[in-house]
Parts: structure tokens; C-alpha cells; sequence
């Protein structure tokens, strides 16, 4: 697990400013890679490389990664869990292997399958691979989005250059790539809470590659082309007969470690089956187990320490707690936003962070994670529901709205802020700027008809299999991103065995009943949600745990909100958007209009950090070229 950078470009000419810039965004993200740094130039490359040695750690895993022949190069930030597999394919046709890393085996296979050895990857990972020799490389990320790439193309002395990174703060330590708010990504953050949807970011000018997108660049002098296709087949292809067997496979394969290995546990149905699996198939070794929340913040009845605990208790595992209190909760929500240059989707984004730093000083430096199931087999109960009300014509929001597509229905029921309240909210300059989410709107009805025909291609009938198909491309990617950001600011790597091909291709396959139950009276039972996860794991968990109402590291933000600054909403940019009266009432009043005040003072906190991080751009460069002779 890594963090990669790196330019492609078209000039004609070599350029020191050109690896400066890779050094500098390489650097940025120190944290993902504390064990090492790497610099790879050629002709029209430069690709740079921080690393967590996770798997074989000695100094020839390091990256970027050569090939023995010279011809291929590698920046990869993942992990392969057929590497097995794939590696005695490739030894069999001759390839010899001088390390134990997954990143010499994606290397390999390029040599021998060249694009086509995509369709041979089961793991997660962003990664950039290059021909040398022709000058084409191929970018890409795992078909559900685990990892992250953002991309910008600039241009240096009238040569076009495709720059990348794993992070949006790295990236805009690029000289050329200036960190201005893009009012769409801005009013996109404002409605849906996503730092991204699609390939939109908050930012003009830098996207966020779609998962299991494959970039196709050629970086011939004077020429930069890019073409692109999708890992879609791939992943629908992989398909196992069994979900149970199929999920404790994927377990054992993201227990392959060189280093300590713990798993999150928030004593509910998903991460219970990952840390029982995981005990089980460590057979008497230790395994630890950590939980994240707030004293109190659960329901009665549905404490996560409690739930965890007895699942700890119960397996066997060595458990710790980390606890996120308001003070802390206040300093690292600033604290993750200057880092990371962006704003929080979710309070629980905090608690991620700390669980993270909690386990990565008692030695743990990789973490299983629950992420995927719900997305995967049904676990949003209210959200089907609201699917299925859409389709029978009996939901709220169609008598607001005539002729609503399915698209903008996931956007409205969806919203923090709906687009028929942007007139209070929002400044008249502003909302002339970025429309009543015309944009907004397009973008999830495009969204949506690439769900209901994957919906199609799989055979299904069912009108609640796009709405789920649309989370999982959607809702989990952004819990996905959120996961590898709060994680990887502390060097931990965060693995999602639901979250994986096989698993994905099964769970996508399955008809809908075998998933969630909708039932004529439109009564909720938590035994509708996941119905096949809870058949498949009845004999290896407890009941309490098998009924237990869905939650995950709650945090009673509402109300920590109440103490917020008042001087972040003081910003001027933040007058820009939005009228004083709203701005007044949510500083009269934030816990009572949270779900004004959180995305409000995320954006405040946001436009703090972006100017702090100009400011000191501008001063690095004012110093560089006092020093120049």
C-alpha cells in the first residue's frame, strides 16, 4: 500500500520542473508511505512512488518497479490477492521472479499480456504502468474504486501533460494546477455531501478516475492521446457459486501480510463475520480487534462498544477501544481537512482516523474492514424502501416532482440540500453560476442508466437491482475513498474482503430476493436486509448479533456541531455562496439545522485549508527563486 504520483508528458524536450513537481507531490503523501520514497525519469516520465511495505519488505520490492528487460515500469498502490495464481501462471510461461512483492507480478504480466493483463487482476489498486519503449502507458483503478487517482491535464510550454496522484493534496502540489473551487463539484458537495460523483471533484480541472476505468496514454513527443475503457466485464464475469464459501475466500486472501494484521469490529453483522472468519483462519494465533465511537452515542440497546465486545469475547480476539470525544473529534475534523485538502463526506471519518492511529501505535499497520456488504447485498433498508415507494408511485417526493426519473429520485431522497431549496440557500450570483442542478441532475440520470444496464446485461427484471447496482458504484465508492483517506493518513492499510471482485460478481448475480425483502405491508425487519449474509453465517454468530439494527461508529455530531467556530463562518468565499440569513440561522442554531451546518462548515474549514495550502505554496516558490543564482 502506497502512494503513487507521476506525469506523462508530450514535450519534446527534458525538464528539471517536471521531477521537482513529482518530488514535491510524492512527498506530500509521506504518510501513505513512510518506509520508503522512489523516482523513476524517462523520456516524457516521471513517476514517483512513497511505500508501506506491507508485502515483502526487503529494499527490491521497492518501486517504482522496473522490469529485468528495461522495457516496462511500475508506480502500483494496491494489493493482489491472486498473486498466487497469477505468479505460477506467469512462471510457466517463462517469466523468472526475483522478489515476493505483488507489484513484480503485476509488472510481469504486463510484459507478457500487455492491456490484457487487467482482466487477470483480483485486488485493489490504482496504478500507473508504462511502455517505455513505445511511450504508452495505461492508468487505471480496481473495478470497485478501493484506491483512489485523481488526474489534471496541464500544459508546459505548449506541450499537453497528464499529471497523477493518490491524493488531491499531492496533486496540488503541482505547480500548474491551481487549487480553485469548482462551483458544480461545490453545489455536487453541498447536495450529496460527496467530495466527488463521477469523475467531478471539488476542484476545476482535477478528476477523480471512475472505478474500473483504464486510461490508454500515448506520450509521443508532440503527442499526448488518451483513450479509455472499462474493467466492467471482468468484474461481472467472476462469479462463485456459493456466497459463504465465497466471502471466507476472500477473507483468507486479505490476510496475506508481512506485517502485523488486525480487523475493525464494531460488533455488527459485517465485521462480525470478517473477524470471525479471520480468527478462524489464523488458528490459535492472536489476532487484534479494535472499535471506534463515542461514549453514549448509540441508541439504547445498540451500544458498539457492547456489541463488540461480545463478539471479542466470543472468538476470541485481543480487543481495544478507541474513543473519540467532542475535543478530539473537533481538533481532527480541522486537522484531516488540512491534510487531505477536502472536505469531510462524514463525521464518522473522524473515527476512522483515530481507530487507525489507535492500531497503528499498538503495531498493527493493516486493518480488515467491513466496507461493501450493504452496497453488495441489500443493507440499506430505508433506502430500498424508498425505491420500491418510488416505483409503486406512492413516494412523497412524486407529488412534489411530475415525471421524476429514477436518477434524479437517488438525488433528491438522497439530498442534504435539495436542489428546490437552493433559492434560500444559495446567493443569486451563485446559483447563476451552477444552475438548479440542470448538471447535477444529467450527471445522476447518466449514472443511473449505466445501473440499469449492467441490471440488464446480469438478467435481472427486478426494478430494485439499478437502485442497488447505483449504491454500490456510488455510495460505496465514497465510503471506499473515505476509508483510504482517514486510514492512510496514519500509514494503515484498510482491506475490504466484501469489497472484492469475486464476491461483487456474485452478489450482483443474485436475484433480489435473496438480497433484501420488501415487504406488501412496508413494515422493516432487520432480518429483510442481507438475507443471504445472515443464512450463510447463522451458525457462526450469536443471534443478538444476527438481529442487531445497523450501525456504524456513531457520533453524536448534531450536537458537537453546536461549538463550532463562528469564525470559519465568517469566510468571504462562503459569503459568496450562500445568502447571510442562512449563514445566520445555522450560527444561531447548528445542532438544531445540522444538516445545513455540517456541509456549511466543512466548506468553511475547507476554504481555510486551500488558502493556508496557496499561501504556502507561494512562499516555497518565492523561496526557490531567491535561492536560484
Amino acid at each position: 500500500m502506497c502512494g503513487i504520483a507521476g506525469i506523462l508528458s508530450s514535450s519534446r524536450q527534458p525538464d528539471p520542473s517536471r521531477r521537482d513537481a513529482v518530488v514535491a507531490m510524492r512527498d506530500r503523501m509521506a504518510h501513505r508511505g513512510p518506509d520508503g520514497e522512489g523516482l523513476l525519469e524517462r523520456p516524457g516520465c516521471v513517476l514517483g512512488h512513497r511505500r508501506l511495505a506491507v508485502v515483502d519488505l526487503s529494499a527490491e520490492a521497492s518501486q517504482p518497479m522496473v522490469s529485468s528487460d528495461g522495457r516496462f515500469a511500475i508506480v502500483y498502490n494496491g494489493e493482489l490477492y491472486n498473486d498466487a495464481e497469477l505468479r505460477a501462471e506467469l512462471t510457466r510461461m517463462g517469466v523468472q521472479f526475483r522478489t515476493q512483492s505483488d507489484t513484480e507480478t503485476v509488472l510481469a504480466a504486463f510484459g507478457v499480456f500487455g492491456e490484457h493483463a487487467f482482466d487477470k487482476l483480483r485486488g485493489m489498486f490504482a496504478l500507473c504502468a508504462v511502455d517505455l519503449e513505445r511511450r504508452v502507458a495505461w492508468l487505471a483503478r480496481d473495478p470497485l474504486g478501493i484506491k483512489p487517482l485523481y488526474l489534471a491535464e496541464v500544459t508546459r510550454d505548449g506541450a499537453p501533460e497528464l499529471v497523477f496522484a493518490s491524493e488531491m493534496a499531492a496533486i496540488l502540489q503541482h505547480p500548474l494546477i491551481e487549487p480553485t473551487p469548482d462551483p458544480l463539484g461545490v453545489v455536487s458537495y453541498l447536495t450529496t455531501s460527496r467530495t466527488s460523483f463521477a469523475e467531478r471533484t471539488l476542484i476545476e480541472g482535477v478528476k477523480l478516475l471512475e472505478p474500473g476505468a483504464v486510461l490508454r496514454v500515448r506520450f509521443a513527443p508532440g503527442e499526448l492521446r488518451i483513450t479509455r475503457r472499462s474493467l466492467w466485464d471482468a468484474f461481472t464475469a467472476r462469479v462463485s457459486a456459493d456466497v459463504g464459501a465465497a466471502i471466507e475466500e476472500s477473507v483468507r486472501r486479505h490476510l496475506r501480510s508481512d506485517v502485523p494484521l488486525c480487523t475493525l469490529l464494531s460488533g455488527g453483522l459485517d465485521s462480525s463475520i470478517i473477524a470471525t472468519i479471520a480468527k478462524e483462519t489464523l488458528a490459535g494465533k492472536e489476532l487484534l480487534s479494535f472499535a471506534a465511537g463515542a461514549k453514549g452515542a448509540s441508541a439504547p440497546g445498540q451500544d458498539d462498544f457492547a456489541f463488540a465486545r461480545h463478539v471479542a469475547e466470543k472468538i476470541g480476539t485481543v480487543h481495544t477501544e478507541a474513543v473519540v470525544t467532542q475535543e478530539l473529534f473537533e481538533s481532527r475534523w480541522q486537522e484531516i481537512i488540512s491534510k487531505t485538502l477536502l472536505p469531510l463526506s462524514t463525521p464518522n471519518e473522524v473515527a476512522i482516523n483515530e481507530v487507525a492511529r489507535t492500531l497503528r501505535a499498538r503495531g498493527c499497520i493493516v486493518t480488515l474492514s467491513g466496507e461493501g456488504a450493504d452496497e453488495l447485498f441489500g443493507g440499506y433498508d430505508l433506502a430500498l424502501l424508498g425505491a420500491v415507494q418510488f416505483h409503486d408511485g406512492s413516494h412523497p417526493l412524486q407529488a412534489r416532482h411530475q415525471s421524476l426519473t429514477p436518477g434524479e429520485f437517488e438525488m433528491l431522497a438522497n439530498a442534504w440540500l435539495t436542489p428546490e431549496s437552493y433559492g434560500e440557500a444559495f446567493t443569486p450570483a451563485f446559483l447563476e453560476g451552477v444552475g438548479h442542478a440542470e448538471t447535477l441532475r444529467a450527471d445522476f440520470a447518466r449514472e443511473f442508466a449505466k445501473c440499469e444496464e449492467a441490471a440488464s446485461m446480469l438478467g435481472h427484471h427486478d426494478p430494485l437491482q439499478p437502485h442497488l447496482i447505483f449504491q454500490r458504484r456510488n455510495n460505496l465508492a465514497s465510503l471506499l475513498l473515505r476509508l483510504d483517506s482517514a486510514a492512510m493518513l496514519e500509514g494503515v492499510e484498510g482491506r475490504t474482503p466484501f469489497a472484492d471482485v469475486v464476491v461483487a460478481g456474485l452478489a450482483e448475480r443474485l436475484p433480489m430476493h435473496r438480497k433484501f425483502v420488501a415487504r406488501s405491508d412496508g413494515q422493516r425487519r432487520v432480518q429483510d436486509t442481507k438475507v443471504v449474509l445472515r443464512e450463510a453465517f447463522a451458525s457462526k454468530l450469536s443471534t443478538n448479533v444476527l438481529e442487531r439494527e445497523k450501525a456504524s461508529f456513531p457520533l453524536p455530531f448534531q450536537n458537537w456541531i453546536g461549538t463550532a467556530r463562528r469564525s470559519a463562518l465568517e469566510s468571504e468565499r462562503l459569503r459568496t455562496i450562500y445568502n447571510p440569513e442562512i449563514i445566520e440561522a445555522v450560527c444561531a442554531g447548528p445542532s438544531r439545522l445540522w444538516h445545513l451546518a455540517w456541509p456549511m462548515l466543512n466548506l468553511a474549514l475547507w476554504f481555510e485549508a486551500l488558502e493556508a495550502h496557496t499561501r504556502a505554496r507561494r512562499s516555497s516558490s518565492a523561496t526557490t527563486r531567491t535561492a536560484e543564482p
